[in-house]
């Protein structure tokens, strides 16, 4: 009986010792594929991120000497700093104020966070002798768009007087920076660059608005500038 007794021992011994062994090896296999997706997760991000890098080369004329960059204080009047996910179009408006500056109608944007009320903005600003001021980076919105300040970037340009049509340096530098946003994000001058007025019914910029000849001269020139 004492014999008996052993052996059943024993064989329980066994039996317990490989159910051990087989719950240690397979939570081994557990952790080892959930490392391998945790590993393939980040891998896949780091890709996605390089790629996104790769896919977004900023235009020289961008950081050249033609571009300004003088950011506005972070604020919620005129520059929020939300983050501007996707660029899908180039949205050109004028300041209404005729004779004004491009640092001007800078200095208004940044007063605003003083006011407490209105809220507007640009990316850029191009003056009146085709100087061309950044107010907002390029991957944060600005308030110049209405619904579509979270997919745009907005370029306000100044202008001589109330027919709101721009001189010679003006339109120069304009073409010249709407071309480099343009060749920065893919985008196509027939059907991405739209004026505020495709948006709202703003009559905005007055003279592309008013004269649509010249509007699509604009976009032309836009597309020969980019070859």
């Amino acid at each position: 009986m004492r014999h008996k007794g052993i052996k059943v021992v024993l064989v329980s011994s066994a039996v317990v010792l490989i159910v051990i062994v087989l719950i240690v090896l397979a939570e081994r296999q557990f952790r080892g594929s959930e490392t391998s997706v945790g590993t393939e997760t980040v891998h896949s991000d780091a890709e996605a991120t390089r790629e996104t890098k790769k896919e977004l080369e900023p235009d020289p004329f961008l950081s050249s000497g033609a571009v300004t960059v003088n950011y506005l204080t972070v604020n919620d009047y005129s520059r929020p700093g939300t983050k501007l996910r996707n660029v899908n179009a180039i949205v050109i408006h004028y300041v209404g104020n005729p004779g004004t500056t491009a640092a001007q109608n800078r200095s208004y944007f940044e007063g605003l966070k003083d006011g407490h009320g209105t809220s507007a903005s640009s990316h850029y600003i191009v003056g009146l002798d085709g100087e061309i001021i950044q107010c907002v980076p390029l991957d944060e919105i600005s308030y110049a768009s209405n619904e579509r300040n979270g997919d745009t970037i907005a370029i306000e340009c100044c202008h001589p007087d109330e027919t709101g049509k721009f001189n010679p340096a003006t339109y120069d530098s304009l073409v010249k920076l709407t071309a480099a946003l343009c060749k920065t994000y893919g985008l196509s001058p027939d059907k991405d660059i739209i004026r505020h007025y495709d948006i709202t019914g703003k009559m905005c910029p007055l003279y592309f608005v008013s004269n649509e000849d010249e509007w699509y001269g604009f976009k032309l020139a836009v597309q020969t500038q980019m070859q």
